[in-house]
């Protein structure tokens, strides 16, 4: 039998504060076939997206990964040194964060984002990242005219498509959706998670879903 793409076993992660310890993730366990769309659900506060950062090891001070197991691609991810983790971060895994607008650099054009993904993890020209950039935007419903528009002249939704089209730039294997609808009213919510299904049967990555709305 073929392995999981993603197999965690029993993760454990603490909050370690001068007051005391806060287990916010208690024994979790799942597993993630390829293409596979996994919805982890709950209230607001729970842990879920504390689970997302631990996969990514990107877990804010003073969070600590306590227990467990996790591996992607037959790959025990808390083994990996920093220089292999910066090879599978947005290569074979990425993450579409709760606030676009957060996760976004105000100061840089759209396009410029996308661009700046492309030449950190791969040796592309400035010609074929500008070509990539341009698709990108067309995939995920963006007017590749806006490329050079900043984030804050788009939209909620525009915003939250453009950190999906960030997510894809590298073809990954798995997309982390973190309450990617949050803050938008309900056509827009609805009109994302279609896209997002359609692209992911276009292009046939893997989906953990975070979310707090069934």
């Amino acid at each position: 039998m073929a392995e999981p793409l993603l197999a965690v076993q029993d993760l454990c992660v603490d909050y370690v504060t001068d007051r005391g310890t806060v287990r916010a993730v208690d024994h979790v366990s799942f597993e993630l076939e390829r293409g596979q769309i996994l919805g982890v659900a709950g209230e607001s506060g729970c842990g879920k997206s504390t689970v997302a950062q631990a996969l990514l090891r990107i877990l804010p001070p003073p969070a600590v990964i306590t227990g467990g197991h996790a591996r992607f691609e037959g790959r025990d991810l808390f083994a990996l040194d920093e220089a292999e983790l910066r090879e599978l971060r947005w290569k074979r895994i990425s993450m579409v964060f709760q606030s676009a607008m957060d996760a976004l650099n105000p100061v840089l054009p759209v396009g410029e984002q996308i661009r700046d993904t492309l030449h950190a993890h791969r040796a592309v020209g400035a010609r074929v990242a500008r070509a990539r950039a341009a698709d990108l935007l067309e995939m995920v419903g963006i007017p590749a005219e806006l490329i050079h528009a900043y984030p804050h002249q788009l939209s909620g939704g525009m915003r939250q498509r453009l950190g999906i089209a960030i997510a894809l730039a590298l073809e990954p294997a798995l997309v982390i959706l973190d309450e990617p609808t949050t803050a938008l009213d309900v056509i827009v919510e609805r009109e994302i998670l279609e896209h997002i299904r359609a692209l992911q049967r276009q292009l046939g990555f893997a989906v953990l879903f975070i979310t707090h709305d069934l």
